[in-house]
């Protein structure tokens, strides 16, 4: 019997024990039918599960945690599964992203306070990803990830149609007279048809594409859809493996690494994901104590070519991306930019995974050497208008607007877009540039995707699609248009985009990563002068977010989260 006073392993400091409050944790645990030999020294994994009816890409967790399960009785280990809070995109209000820092409290939390030797995380919905990394990084305990999985293709009129992507596109289409509302929503039942998260390459595709690459998960984590039969087979080996990994103490500081989260940013270019991962990528390395910044998405991807052809950038859905070779193939494509020496959570190396990887279908994982886009990767630009920073996706731009001077038409909060953007008398055209304010960490409060601003009538009717938006918000991976994001400051705590008028004159040069508001310095301080800091929320959880977020350039985590904690036991609860 280990010493209890100085466990092996952090479960026996609770199941361990001879004496009265060993009795406690075992006898009450045990009121669930476990045999003694379960709490005799085994690794106890916790399976942390974001499974809610409420969050309908995260909906099969129960029975993928079932899997898990079956794999760490394999191995030998003691499975229990506790629930964190879920966080569903398309139901919470008023935006998930409010709820990511929370929900990693939560992950923490539950993982410290409880007999936990090593964690496997269910995630899949956009932010139940980042949330639970960086939950799990603050602890630092052997910890590997499974995807949810995304959907299989939306199916409408005999063409494939993609999750979100679809929607934004239809949905323009009825707003400039090309599709009738009747037929818009026969298409909702046709475009979700499986279990799972979004098809395109959006954000929960996007962070299920990091995981994989930061080597969190197994191979072949990223593509599989949540109906294939391989996700559960993939569920039963991460349960298999975290046991493994805890009796060889493999943390998640020896895989997140600065190498890692440099491979993580290429391959991001590589696949065309989200603007959303530079925001959580910020965060998860601010918790694991991995210096990056901003700065690291431009040098490091920007000119990283974009291999796979999906939406919201090209044509494919990630069905088609799995039996095209899925992530590994793209892995393969590119070692060449990648640390191949970076260490994964199967106790290989990227290279070891990935060096002889298949593609099956270059019309969707193109080469390096002839890819889909050229120097595609996400952008970052700065100016008087952003003097730490904004993002912008070039694969999902026209590349005609990528260099543009403009006359901004302003819309103060996204309750003012909604009252005057259908309005024929809206003074604007194709020529003008969109500025959303009040959208960022603090404005909204918790940047909502609504940076991808529908354009108006007027401007649809001409045949025209896009135009240069630009705002503190973030927009949904499935979204496209030259949208410039994550503008910081941002405009609620006081950035130089609070300032900007109707008709003040806007450059973006993106291939000089320039966003400048042409107003003279002079009145810029006089607008600021007259400028009223928006209310503040009075409590709750509201109240401590905008009190203590950060801006969107450091990952907006809240301040006194940044950094990990580790899983030291805790004082007895008796």
């Amino acid at each position: 019997m280990e010493n209890p006073k100085n466990p092996i392993r952090r479960s026996q400091a609770w199941f361990g024990r001879q004496d009265r409050d060993g009795f406690v944790h075992r006898s009450w645990i045990k009121n669930q039918g476990y045999p003694h030999d379960e709490l005799d020294g085994r690794p106890v994994i916790g399976i942390c599960n974001t499974w809610s009816e409420l969050t309908p890409c995260n909906g099969h967790f129960r029975e993928l945690a079932e899997f898990v399960k079956r794999g760490v009785y394999e191995a030998g280990g003691f499975p229990l599964e506790f629930p964190v809070m879920s966080l569903g995109e398309t139901q919470l209000r008023p935006t998930a992203m409010l709820f990511r820092n929370l929900a990693s409290m939560d992950v923490e939390e539950s993982i410290r306070g409880n007999p936990i030797d090593g964690v496997v995380l269910l995630m899949g919905c956009d932010k139940t990803t980042p949330s639970l990394l960086m939950g799990a990084a603050s602890c630092d305990l052997p910890t590997i990830g499974v995807s949810g999985g995304p959907m299989l293709n939306g199916k409408f009129r005999g063409k494939d149609v993609g999750s979100g992507t679809g929607v934004w596109q239809m949905s323009e289409m009825v707003r400039a007279g090309e599709m009738t509302m009747q037929e818009f929503t026969s298409c909702e039942s046709d475009m979700h048809r499986s279990k799972g998260s979004c098809m395109t390459m959006g954000t929960a595709s996007t962070m299920a594409c990091m995981v994989e690459a930061l080597g969190m998960s197994l191979p072949e984590n990223a593509a599989f859809p949540a109906a294939d039969t391989r996700r559960n087979r993939l569920a039963q080996m991460t349960g298999r493996r975290i046991v493994e990994m805890v009796k060889q103490d493999l943390r998640m500081s020896q895989i997140l690494t600065r190498e890692a989260f440099e491979n993580a940013i290429r391959i991001n270019a590589a696949i065309g994901g989200s603007t959303n991962a530079v925001i959580h990528l910020l965060a998860i390395a601010g918790r694991m104590g991995v210096q990056l910044n901003l700065d690291d998405w431009d040098k490091l991807g920007s000119q990283v070519n974009c291999l796979l052809n999906l939406q919201p950038s090209g044509k494919y859905l990630m069905e088609d991306f799995c039996y095209a070779g899925g992530l590994p193939a793209v892995q393969r494509e590119i070692l060449s930019l990648l640390h191949g020496d970076a260490l994964t959570v199967n106790g290989k190396s990227v290279k070891e995974n990935v060096s002889e990887a298949p593609c099956y279908n270059r019309e969707v994982i193109k080469t390096l050497d002839e890819p889909f886009i050229a120097a595609a990767g996400i952008a970052v630009v700065r100016g008087n208008l952003a003097p730490d920073g904004a993002v912008i996706k070039p694969s999902a731009a026209s590349p005609h607007l990528l260099t543009h001077r403009g006359r901004a038409v302003v819309f103060v909060s996204i309750e003012d877009f909604h009252a005057r953007i259908d309005d024929p008398e809206l003074d604007i055209d194709e020529h003008c540039i969109m500025v959303l304010q009040n959208c960022g960490p603090r404005g909204y409060p918790g940047m909502a995707e609504v940076g991808n601003m529908p354009l108006p009538p007027k401007v649809l009717q001409k045949g025209i699609t896009d135009m240069v938006r630009i705002s503190d918000a973030r927009m949904s991976g499935t979204a496209y248009g030259t949208v410039v994001l994550h503008t910081s400051p941002e405009a609620a705590a006081g950035g130089p985009l609070a300032l900007v008028r109707n008709g003040d004159i806007i450059e973006l040069n993106v291939p000089e990563r320039k966003l400048h508001l042409e107003v003279s310095d002079e009145e810029l301080a006089v607008r600021r002068a007259a400028w009223v800091s928006p209310e503040k929320p009075a409590r709750g959880y509201y109240k401590l977010y905008v009190e203590h977020v950060q801006q969107a350039h450091l990952g907006a985590d809240l301040d006194f989260l940044v950094g990990k904690s580790g899983a030291a036991v805790p004082r007895d609860s008796h």
